[in-house]
């Protein structure tokens, strides 16, 4: 008898544990209704934790994701319910959503291509096929956006790239620094004789121009002949 009684409990165990998922899925949407997105993404975490591979969970928090504009996260967390999620119908919602984040961002090329992955699922999807040809129209009329958002990683790199030529033509120029103050240039190298010598030679010069001067001024000035014309 006791034993029996010991099954009904492990078997009564593995039931809650089995649903625990979907407890915290009910609770996060109640809150979701609630519009308290921030508290039915904790809820749709805990649903994660307990199964990761649950679809409906991981769809469910890409969304309270999606309302608070976390919208990166979101889209992983949209990718990640296509891959698991079996149903096409669920699975075309998940690549719908992924759509308008892009169409959004004004990132039309993209939002085009979930678009379409949605359609193949749900082929009878007014919005989606509404949706698809707003951003065609859209990306057709401003090609500078899809060309901005394309160029983006690139100047990303770029200034990456500038940023670490800066840093090492500073390491270059400081290693310049330090040799040319323990090896100065051959032009400013000057031996002790050579400089004795010019300071002679400007003192004589000096000497030279005072004897000049003296003389001149010993000498009677000539007064300069004035002409009536």
């Amino acid at each position: 008898m006791r034993n029996i009684v010991v099954f009904i409990l492990l078997m009564i165990a593995s039931v809650a544990f089995a649903q625990n998922d979907r407890d915290y899925i009910r609770s996060g949407n109640r809150l979701y209704r609630n519009k308290s997105f921030d508290k039915a993404e904790v809820e749709y975490r805990k649903a994660v934790s307990a199964n990761a591979e649950n679809p409906q969970a991981v769809y469910n928090l890409g969304c309270s994701m999606m309302m608070q504009q976390k919208d990166s996260v979101a889209i992983q967390y949209f990718e990640r319910a296509s891959k698991l999620e079996t149903n096409k119908l669920r699975r075309a919602k998940s690549n719908h959503n992924i759509g308008v984040i892009l169409q959004n961002h004004k990132m039309y090329d993209k939002a085009i291509e979930a678009y379409k992955q949605a359609l193949r699922d749900n082929p009878n999807d007014d919005e989606t096929r509404y949706n698809l040809a707003l951003c065609k129209k859209l990306l057709k009329n401003n090609p500078d956006n899809n060309k901005q958002n394309k160029n983006q990683d690139k100047d990303k790199n770029q200034d990456k790239n500038k940023e670490e030529n800066k840093d090492n033509d500073k390491d270059k120029d400081k290693n310049k620094d330090k040799k040319d103050q323990q090896n100065p240039p051959p032009q400013e190298q000057m031996s002790k004789d050579n400089a004795e010598q010019l300071l002679n030679a400007a003192m004589q010069n000096e000497k030279q121009t005072q004897q000049r001067l003296q003389k001149a001024m010993q000498q009677p000035r000539k007064t300069r002949s004035q002409k009536n014309w």
